[in-house]
């Protein structure tokens, strides 16, 4: 378990660079989220430590645990993207607050999202 936000940032970003195809490198991270090439390297030490990550020269693996758990956040992402979509929200602000979101609510409130997404 990832005890704050940004290491589940981190982990969904390195899953949606890898599903482009490429290696994934720290500068790509932090090119996609903002941030410095040392706080990503800091970063991926920590989910090294923890199991999510693995190093392989200089590029950058999802571990099958951290795989599962890049899937479930990005996953949520989606849902909840697609949620304030559905309430009108314009794409881009629906985006941003959903990244902002996805790591705030219970699992009860995911799933009445998720319950009103299959029904609309």
């Amino acid at each position: 378990m990832i005890e704050n936000e940004s290491g589940e940032d981190y982990l969904e970003t390195v899953l949606r660079l890898l599903s482009t195809g490429n290696d994934v490198h720290a500068v790509d991270v932090a090119r996609q989220l903002g941030v410095s090439k040392p706080a990503v390297t800091k970063a991926m030490r920590i989910l090294t430590q923890k199991g999510y990550v693995e190093i392989v020269d200089n590029h950058i693996h999802l571990t099958p645990a951290g795989e599962e758990y890049a899937v479930a956040v990005y996953g949520k992402h989606r849902m909840l993207t697609e949620f304030l979509m559905k309430l009108g929200v314009g794409a881009e602000t629906a985006e941003a607050d959903a990244c902002r979101m996805e790591h705030l609510l219970s699992e009860e409130t995911l799933g009445a999202i998720r319950a009103f997404n299959k029904g609309n």
